[in-house]
């Protein structure tokens, strides 16, 4: 092997004594300090004793935790400071797993230092607080030697990397996001989901199943599925991006009394959607859409979204002109419809939103790349008819088949609450003041229990600080490692192609 020179060579710890470490252009490797390395020569082989580990295949490093050096041995206990690198470590029958190794010090720069220039040849980036990716991805990162972002998580860090890359594409380009007229550029990195969340509905929808494995195979072998977008905005104001649900009332209540109730867990939804179905609130607005009409598909046919959909496959051969023509700019003929009511919830799904719990989601006829949006109103009704209508989440049967709900599939929409009164994102993580409210209500003068005028939105889980707000769909303006869900004889069977590659020969 070629002898490489040493980009940082220290004398540390590990558990077994002290040793050598090197880190090397394409190698990290370590070995007892009674075998010197050659300090002289400058260069040295990463692989002449020892242990090394390729570059390639170290997964992470990250400083470790020493406060408890109860059990840890004298010259441990004299190296306070600790950085672990975890590894890839080959077994039998081709088998890999992840493996670690602690390295200790006696100073927390030269500690810092290692972490930080292992990461540099990593080319990593650890995401330490909320919207850390977003952050990095939006200002820092060099995303031109990348095919694709992957996510490994849940429906949020799906979201951070959303967010991050479409606020990237449209800075690129010159293009004002707090324009709500806007046509967004299109993302040119595709986003990978290796779902680790609690519902996963993103993956869900777009494979159909919140399988790991499955989802990792459909990134190693390239699959692209383009997605809408849908961009939210109060006035001029650019809010956020929503890919799957954005719900004002019953959903947004929910998700408002269980931020409250995170000491609880996962049982915190579970609460809260009965405390939230048992007060029944009802909200006053203008609902306001425009109507695809071009759009091939209703919300109501059982023609579903899936892999080669064909309502998906006419949109991209028929994309509307985006930011770059000019020419499309204020020509539009857009016919808005107003409905005035009063709403237990109004209910915007981009996808089918479907996931485990619901296997045919909130809409199960809405498509991934149409450039649309299927706008669900529930009126108020009782609390048997609005038990009915959540029932048939859980089942088959047409969900909009009631009186007092209506679905239309959109372009575009906005909302004007009967009281716009702004929302104080601190008073959603705080406790209620007065038992006598509903879970949402703390300002409007006259609101009480049952009959509120308030609610918010929740975008993808998000709770939005301002309930008026407009909303556009981005037609195809990401795109995921997927194909949609498949049916289930979507491949055919070999014996009928071999008859058929024998019945050819024969002609």
């Amino acid at each position: 092997m070629d002898h490489q020179h040493a980009l940082l060579l220290s004398d540390l710890c590990h558990k077994y004594g002290q040793v050598q470490l090197a880190l090397f252009r394409d190698f990290l490797a370590w070995k007892d300090i009674r075998k010197n390395w050659r300090r002289s020569s400058g260069s040295t082989s990463p692989t002449a004793h020892g242990h090394a580990v390729h570059t390639s295949e170290i997964v992470a490093v990250h400083k470790t935790d020493t406060s408890d050096q109860t059990r840890a041995t004298k010259h441990l206990q004299l190296n306070p400071h600790a950085f672990t690198v975890f590894y890839v470590r080959r077994t039998t029958q081709h088998q890999w797993r992840c493996d670690d190794v602690t390295f200790y010090c006696d100073n927390l720069g030269l500690c810092q230092h290692w972490i930080q220039t292992i990461n540099d040849q990593l080319a990593t980036q650890m995401t330490e607080r909320a919207n850390h990716a977003r952050d990095h991805l939006k200002t820092e990162a060099n995303l031109d030697q990348y095919d694709g972002v992957v996510s490994v998580g849940g429906d949020g860090m799906f979201n951070e990397i959303l967010h991050g890359l479409v606020a990237r594409t449209q800075s690129e380009h010159g293009i004002d996001a707090n324009r709500p007229d806007a046509h967004l550029a299109p993302c040119s990195l595709r986003i990978g989901i290796i779902p680790a969340g609690s519902t996963d509905c993103i993956c869900f929808a777009t494979v159909g199943t919140n399988d790991p494995v499955t989802s990792a195979l459909h990134i190693i072998v390239g699959d692209s599925q383009p997605m809408d977008v849908s961009s939210v905005h109060h006035n001029d104001t650019f809010l956020r991006y929503s890919v799957s649900l954005l719900g004002y009332g019953f959903y947004a209540d929910i998700q408002t009394d269980s931020e409250r109730q995170r000491w609880l867990g996962p049982a915190r939804y579970d609460l809260s959607g009965v405390k939230t179905f048992l007060s029944h609130n009802y909200y006053e607005g203008t609902v306001s859409f425009v109507t695809a009409d071009d759009n091939v598909g209703d919300p109501r046919d059982k023609e579903q979204c899936r892999a080669g959909c064909r309502v998906c496959q006419r949109k991209t051969s028929l994309r509307e002109p985006r930011h770059d023509d000019p020419s499309h700019a204020g020509k539009v003929n857009e016919t808005w419809t107003d409905i005035h009511g009063k709403f237990i919830a109004i209910n915007a799904a981009n996808m089918s939103c479907a996931c485990p719990r619901s296997p045919q989601g909130l809409s199960p006829a809405a498509h991934l790349a149409d450039g649309t949006a299927d706008l669900i109103l529930v009126r108020k009704c009782s609390r048997l008819d609005f038990f009915k209508h959540l029932l048939r989440h859980t089942n088959k049967e047409d969900q909009f088949d009631h009186s007092f709900v209506e679905v239309h599939r959109v372009r575009k929409f906005r909302f004007q609450p009967r009281h716009d009164d702004p929302v104080s994102l601190e008073d959603l993580s705080g406790p209620q003041k007065q038992a006598d409210q509903g879970p949402v209500c703390s300002r409007v003068a006259g609101c009480h229990y049952g009959n509120c005028g308030c609610s918010h939105w929740t975008c993808d889980g998000e709770i939005l600080p301002h309930v008026a707000i407009q909303v556009s769909v981005q037609c195809q303006l990401i795109r995921v490692f997927a194909r949609g869900i498949e049916e289930k004889n979507h491949h055919q069977s070999p014996v009928w192609l071999l008859e058929a590659a024998a019945h050819q020969s024969a002609g």
